[in-house]
C-alpha cells in the first residue's frame, strides 16, 4: 500500500511541474502576442446609434472606436472611460489592461505548481516519517 501512495505522489508531483512548465510558456506566448497597450481617458460620444470612445493616444493624434455592447452595459450612463488602446492601431481598445485568458493561464499554472510542491512535500513527509 505504501508503494502505491508513494507512486500517485510521484505521478502528481510531475504532472503538477510539467503542466507547470507547459502552462507558463503558454502564458509568456499569450502576453508576448498580446502586444503594447496603452491607458488613456475616452469621452463617450453617444450622438450615433453607437456609441463611440474618443481619445487622445500618446504621441498626440485624435483616435475614436465603436464600443461593444458588453463595454456599454460596463460603462452604464457614464460620459468618461479609462481605456486601454494598442499601440500603433486604430480603433482597437479594450477595458482592461490584459486579456482574461492571460490570467486564466496564469492561475492555472500556479495551481499546477502548488500541486507539484504539495505532492513532492507530502512525498518527502512520509519518506522521513517511515524511516
Amino acid at each position: 500500500m505504501d508503494h502505491t501512495v508513494d507512486v500517485l505522489l510521484e505521478i502528481f508531483t510531475w504532472i503538477g511541474v510539467g503542466g507547470f512548465i507547459v502552462l507558463a510558456a503558454a502564458a509568456v506566448a499569450v502576453w508576448a502576442a498580446d502586444g503594447t497597450w496603452l491607458c488613456a481617458e475616452a469621452i463617450i460620444d453617444r450622438d450615433g446609434e453607437t456609441p463611440v470612445a474618443r481619445w487622445f493616444d500618446a504621441d498626440g493624434d485624435a483616435n475614436s472606436a465603436s464600443l461593444s455592447p458588453e463595454d456599454v452595459r460596463a460603462l452604464g450612463d457614464a460620459e468618461t472611460m479609462t481605456l486601454w488602446y494598442r499601440h500603433g492601431w486604430r480603433g482597437r481598445i479594450r477595458m482592461a489592461r490584459r486579456p482574461p485568458a492571460l490570467r486564466a493561464l496564469a492561475w492555472s499554472a500556479a495551481g499546477m505548481l502548488a500541486l507539484g510542491i504539495l505532492s513532492l512535500v507530502t512525498g518527502w513527509v512520509l519518506y522521513f516519517l517511515r524511516g
